[in-house]
C-alpha cells in the first residue's frame, strides 16, 4: 500500500555566516529563478568579495545584475553571457573574474534537460544535452582549474549533478547519462587537481522547485515526484545552494571527489 506523504512546509531561510568571505565566485546558468540564481544570492550573503555569473539569456542577466547591484553593491556583481559549449566564451567568463583578482570558487550549474524515449531520441538531442551538461562542465573545470593552479590558488570547484545520474527515469537517457558523467568527471578531476590543493565536489539534487520546472512539468508529474520525497515537497533552490556553499567553504576542507545527495527521497 502506498503511503501518502503530507507536504511539509519549507523551513525558514538561513542567514549568512560569512562562509565565503573575500572569495571571488563564478557561477554558470544563474540568471533565472533556479539553483544558479540561488547560489549567486547565497554567496553574496556569505560575504563573497564578488560574484561573476553567466547565462545565455542577455535580458535576464541584465535584470538580475541590476537587482543584485541594488541590494549588494555594483562593485560585487558582474554578469556575462556565456554558452558553455563555446571555449572562447568560457575563457571570457574567467577573464571577467580576473578583474576582481581571479576565481576562487567555480560553480558549474549549466545543464540542459528534456524528455524523449531512447526509441525516438535523435543524435542532435543526445549530443546537445551531453555537450552542455557534461562537456560544458568539463570545459569550465579545465579553464578554472588551470587558472587556479597557475596562480597557486587553493580553489574549489562545485558541480551540479542530479539523482537521475543514479536512478532510472523514463525518457531521461540523455540527461541521466550526462549527469552520471558529471559525477564520474567530478571524482577524476578531483584527483587530477588535488596536487594543486584544488578541491572538486558535486551536489546531486532530487527535486528543486522553481518557475521553469513548474512551467515544463505537468501538475500530475510534480505531485508524483513530491511523493517520492520524505517531506512530501520539493526542495527550495536555496536549500541546494546552501550545500553548494558548504562544499565551497573551508568547512569542507577535507572533501574532494565527493557527490553529496541533496535529497529527501526515501528508500
Amino acid at each position: 500500500m502506498t503511503t501518502h506523504r503530507p507536504e511539509q512546509p519549507a523551513p525558514a531561510y538561513v542567514p549568512g555566516h560569512d562562509l565565503l568571505a573575500g572569495k571571488v565566485v563564478v557561477v554558470t546558468a544563474a540568471a533565472g529563478a533556479g539553483i544558479g540564481a540561488a547560489v549567486v544570492r547565497r554567496v553574496l550573503e556569505e560575504g563573497a568579495k564578488a560574484v561573476v555569473f553567466s547565462d545565455t539569456h542577455e535580458r535576464r542577466l541584465a535584470e538580475a545584475e541590476a537587482a543584485l547591484a541594488d541590494e549588494f553593491g555594483a562593485d560585487r556583481v558582474r554578469q556575462l553571457v556565456c554558452d558553455v559549449t563555446d571555449e572562447t566564451q568560457v575563457q571570457a567568463l574567467l577573464d571577467a573574474a580576473e578583474d576582481f583578482g581571479g576565481v576562487d570558487v567555480m560553480v558549474n550549474n549549466a545543464g540542459l534537460g528534456g524528455t524523449a524515449s531512447i526509441l525516438e531520441m535523435t543524435d542532435e538531442q543526445w549530443s546537445r544535452v551531453l555537450d552542455i551538461t557534461l562537456t560544458g562542465t568539463m570545459r569550465c573545470i579545465r579553464a578554472a582549474g588551470a587558472r587556479m593552479a597557475a596562480a597557486g590558488r587553493k580553489g574549489v570547484i562545485v558541480n551540479n549533478a542530479s539523482v537521475i545520474g543514479w536512478r532510472a527515469q523514463e525518457g531521461q537517457a540523455h540527461y541521466a547519462a550526462a549527469k552520471a558523467g558529471v559525477m564520474a568527471l567530478t571524482r577524476c578531476a578531483a584527483l587530477d587537481l588535488a596536487p594543486h590543493g584544488i578541491r572538486v565536489n558535486a551536489v546531486s539534487p532530487s527535486l528543486a522547485m522553481h518557475p521553469f520546472l513548474a512551467k515544463v512539468t505537468s501538475d500530475d508529474l510534480l505531485a508524483e515526484l513530491k511523493q517520492r520525497e520524505a517531506f512530501g515537497r520539493a526542495a527550495e533552490p536555496w536549500e541546494v545552494a546552501n550545500v553548494m556553499v558548504f562544499l565551497a567553504s573551508d568547512y569542507a576542507s577535507y572533501l574532494t571527489g565527493e557527490v553529496v545527495s541533496v535529497s529527501s527521497q526515501h528508500a
